[in-house]
């Protein structure tokens, strides 16, 4: 079966929306079809984020990836957040998610980027998917968040 992995546009709405409505449910998140519909449509409409969609032969949404811009002030360069990777567990174990990795990787260089950075559950079965890909756990820094709700 033929997989291709392409930037999605603001007419991929409806396809990525069960996707990353998904992606909220493996993260414990309720089912929120609406929320996943204006959130993602705020994000590409105001160019927030570039998100690549693997589809199959027919158009079937597979997957997707979800990157944030971002700088390294002491690189003085771009970075990009792997924010999002969610492949649908019917197609799992067919190589989309490195698909997708793989597109992130190429827009990465292409706009000039210092690095890639994601940061996954600590019982994510995928970390196995990011080391064979040459994706580094960060043992200099610790990662600190401040919840503001």
């Amino acid at each position: 079966m033929a997989i291709s992995v392409r930037q999605a546009v603001l007419a991929d709405l409806e396809t990525i929306v069960p996707l990353f409505d998904g992606y909220r449910c493996f993260y414990g998140k309720t089912t929120d079809p609406a929320a996943a519909r204006t959130f993602i449509a705020e994000r590409l409409a105001l160019n927030e984020s570039v998100i690549f969609i693997a589809q199959d032969h027919e158009g079937k949404a597979l997957g997707f990836t979800q990157l944030y811009p971002s700088f390294s002030s002491v690189s003085a360069r771009r970075i990009w957040i792997l924010n999002d990777l969610f492949v649908a567990a019917t197609a799992r174990g067919r190589g989309v998610g490195k698909m997708l990795l793989d597109a992130a990787r190429e827009h990465a260089v292409r706009t000039g980027a210092k690095r890639l950075a994601l940061s996954t559950a600590h019982d994510n079965p995928a970390q196995k998917l990011y080391e064979s890909q040459g994706y580094v756990r960060d043992r200099k820094f610790f990662h600190y968040e401040l919840e503001l709700e």
